[in-house]
């Protein structure tokens, strides 16, 4: 792996951890399995675009109000799940199909390129320094404003409220916690992040595209999944950063995968690399083996 392949790696790394830390809220915080995000990134990535190169907004303001409108996302799926019953897998594959028609509406296509306009990252190319390398530092600083904002909500009152309806619903409910609002907010937030991802791949890469959301949910949970295996932890604080470098790991993963001549990989089988890493982590995961025993509890000390 080259240098380049190296940072390229750390940058979409980071940009998953975002995804990571957005899953983690949504699958081990409320435990909603949430769906809307397969529609919610592309939709991060398509806010933007449009708004930088056709409304011609700052590229910070119109990465805001691309979180913003995964937040509108995440928040009409669980809004369907409390108010109607729907099971939160289905209301997530329902608003997620309904994204990749909005998504075309939005771009007025299937692709919004992004070529010849500021981006986030155009404040840093008077610097001196070679943009592959700038952009995962200021991705990695990103991340981490995110992760410990993420951190500073979950410890407050309506953070303890958010983790306590995930734990034991109706024990939350009988301590005078809405429960059905603690899901709005929590999944809307998740989707928020996930699109704030979307953003910012689409000005790393230079296009927004109404497919790029396929498979995102994979790498979401994949990250999740590898950092609690290797970092696990039951503190909020070290579990997000958990996700962050689970995040790292999985892209580098599969970095390594695909650069392995004798494994005869090409890019792409991305998705197939992702199913079998993802695969690999849960039967490691629920195996017992003495490395990930020993791991768990020096944890939970």
């Amino acid at each position: 792996m080259s240098l380049y392949e190296l940072f390229g790696s750390l940058e979409t790394g980071f940009i998953f951890g975002i995804v990571a830390l957005g899953a983690y809220l949504t699958f081990q915080i409320l435990d909603f399995p949430d769906l809307t995000v397969e529609g919610s990134f592309p939709l991060g990535a398509a806010v933007a675009a449009v708004l930088i190169v056709s409304a011609g907004l700052n590229p910070w303001l119109a990465t805001f109000a691309a979180g913003l409108a995964g937040f509108v996302a995440g928040f009409i799926t669980a809004y369907l799940n409390v108010r109607f019953k729907i099971l939160h897998i289905l209301a997530g594959i329902l608003v997620a199909i309904s994204l990749y028609s909005i998504n075309l509406r939005i771009m007025g296509g299937p692709n919004k390129p992004l070529l010849g306009v500021d981006t986030v990252f155009t404040a840093f190319e008077g610097l001196g320094v070679r943009s592959y390398i700038v952009s995962p530092i200021f991705l990695g600083v990103f991340a981490l404003c995110l992760k410990l904002a993420l951190d500073l909500l979950l410890a407050t009152g309506v953070g303890i409220s958010m983790r306590a309806a995930g734990v034991n619903p109706a024990m939350a409910e009988a301590n005078g916690v809405n429960v059905g609002n603690m899901k709005l907010l929590g999944v809307g937030l998740a989707n928020f992040l996930t699109a704030i991802a979307g953003a910012l791949f689409a000005q790393v890469f230079g296009a927004a595209d109404a497919y790029m959301g396929i498979g995102v949910i994979i790498v979401g949970l994949a990250s999740v999944i590898v950092g609690m295996s290797i970092l696990p932890s039951r503190t909020i604080f070290l579990a997000t950063i958990a996700c962050i470098a689970g995040a790292i790991l999985y892209r580098l993963a599969v970095a390594a995968a695909l650069n392995a001549g004798f494994i005869g990989l090409h890019a792409s089988d991305v998705q197939l690399v992702t199913a079998v890493l993802v695969a690999i982590a849960l039967i490691a995961q629920h195996s017992g083996l003495p490395f990930l025993r020993l791991r768990r509890k020096g944890g939970d000390k």
